[in-house]
């Protein structure tokens, strides 16, 4: 056969592949989720994350020198308390669990960034995301609590903060909030395009964070929707978010693609645990080979356009970049 284009030379070894691979991925681009605990002693593995733990604040430091030495830069951090009320008090708490991590964390493993997960839904004792007026959340009474929390998170000491709680306007609290008090070099990575979804229900589990009635759809978005999700990561940007989230990823990589399009800030994807969870459960009934799976999987998400991989891989893929086995 005469053929001059034969796509298949550039396929021919390793070295080669590797050269004109079209998706690179770097280390310093993955954050790894860790949830953190009231108690003494603690490290106990969640049931339906095999793999992740709950961790006090003793137990702390050892996991964050884990990771760190596995090759991971950037933790976000989710805390959740032994008491909850009615306005979720706990998150904005000078000496609430969040508080106290981070400053373990600055104290103990400061080589490590943070980014700590801005919401109400682990500390009001109803499970939503704000303040309630009768079933519903009030989205302005909730605003000013989300800009208390972020800042008493800053000044805890951390690096980054991350609404996720999909409140109208809730950036723009923040920033003018941080910027009041000094914070105008910390950055926001807003939650922007945050689906209420059913792949979050280990997450749930583990951050004891389920609503204790109705759901969440009236602030989470409509998994059928892509241009509101624009219009979300947009709003968010104005208002002064310097990075935005697609959350879940690997459901919703046209979603990924269609923003990291349209924003000229950087975009994460946050690999939810329920993503998670399954891969694990395949890789236990020795349905598919774990570690290609997680390879495969991250690169995908990378290649649909997320410049930061929110991921319980961290770890692992961290070392699947260095063996060359990815990236």
């Amino acid at each position: 056969m005469d053929m001059v284009k034969r796509p298949r030379r550039l396929r021919g070894g390793e070295t080669l592949r590797r050269m004109v691979r079209e998706t690179r991925m770097d280390k310093a681009s993955l954050v790894y989720p860790m949830f953190v605990v009231e108690g003494r002693g603690i490290r106990h593995e969640i049931p339906s994350m095999p793999g992740q733990y709950h961790y006090s604040l003793d137990m702390l430091p050892a996991a964050l020198e884990e990771a760190a030495d596995a090759g991971v830069s950037s933790i976000m951090l989710f805390g959740i308390p032994d008491k909850k009320d009615e306005l979720g008090s706990g998150a904005y708490d000078r000496d609430g669990i969040i508080q106290r991590a981070l400053r373990t964390g600055k104290e103990t493993v400061p080589e490590l960034y943070y980014i700590t997960d801005v919401c109400m839904c682990e500390y009001t004792s109803h499970g939503h995301c704000g303040a309630l007026c009768g079933h519903d959340v009030d989205n302005d009474a909730t605003l000013p609590l989300l800009a208390k929390t972020a800042l008493s998170h800053v000044q805890a000491g951390a690096d980054m903060v991350a609404p996720s709680d999909m409140m109208d306007g809730r950036v723009g609290a923040i920033r003018e909030t941080l910027d009041k008090n000094g914070y105008v070099n910390t950055p926001i990575m807003s939650y922007a395009v945050k689906y209420a979804s059913a792949f979050y229900g280990p997450f749930r589990e583990a951050a004891d964070s389920a609503p204790s009635f109705g759901d969440r759809k009236t602030y989470q978005m409509d998994f059928h929707n892509v241009k509101e999700g624009i219009k979300e990561a947009l709003l968010d940007v104005e208002e002064g978010a310097d990075l935005v989230m697609v959350k879940p990823a690997l459901s919703y990589m046209d979603v990924i693609r269609r923003v990291s399009e349209t924003v000229h800030v950087p975009v994460a994807a946050y690999s939810v645990s329920g993503e998670y969870a399954m891969i694990k459960a395949a890789a236990e009934k020795g349905w598919i080979n774990e570690e290609a799976v997680i390879c495969e999987s991250a690169a995908s998400i990378y290649r649909a356009g997320a410049d930061i991989l929110i991921t319980y891989y961290a770890k692992e893929l961290a070392r699947y970049m260095d063996e060359g086995r990815i990236g």
